[in-house]
């Protein structure tokens, strides 16, 4: 029994002992690793640096080009204004002697439409009493259609009165009979 005291402690340290090895190899290369990542991350940012410098620098040129050609542009622009700005002189002269010619065109055009408003509301006056007359004639339809309706009822009325009137008389004759 003295021995299993020994023994177990002993069997303990020989199982931690192999644990605490692995450890110690697995961590020494996990620092390793840790080591490179931060030098592969480095390494990596700056060539980011290059590559942004670059750009920034192609991105300065492109502006310059930009801004050069804008300039031209603007120049063109304003050339075209002078230009329009002449145009619209000559157009607006044009337009003065064609506002002259068109307001005599508008009077006799005036009077023309004064002319047709007045055939227009003579034409409307004889649609609204065409209207009315039509809607007079369909309500005086349907009042003699009414009629003639009642009429057929009363005739059938009557018919069905001379026929119990007849069958009653027959009844009464054939009881006397």
């Amino acid at each position: 029994m003295n021995k299993i005291y020994i023994l177990i402690p002993l069997v303990g340290v020989l199982v931690f002992g192999g644990f605490y090895l692995n450890f110690t190899k697995t961590y020494e290369a996990r620092i390793a690793e840790a080591k490179a990542k931060v030098e592969e991350e480095r390494k990596l940012k700056a060539k980011r640096d290059i590559a942004a410098r670059e750009q920034a620098i192609k991105a300065a040129v492109e502006a310059q080009e930009k801004r050069k050609k804008e300039r031209e542009e603007k120049e063109l622009v304003e050339e075209g204004k002078k230009k329009a700005r002449l145009e619209a002189e000559d157009r607006r002269q044009r337009t003065f002697d064609e506002r002259k010619r068109f307001r005599d065109q508008v009077d006799r055009l005036k009077k023309d439409i004064d002319a047709v408003k007045a055939e227009i509301a003579k034409l409307t006056d004889e649609k609204t009493h065409h209207v009315d007359e039509q809607s007079f004639l369909r309500d005086y339809i349907k009042k003699a259609e009414a009629n003639v309706k009642t009429y057929y009822d009363l005739i059938d009325k009557i018919a069905a009165a001379d026929a119990a009137k007849a069958a009653a008389d027959a009844a009464a004759a054939a009881r006397k009979g």
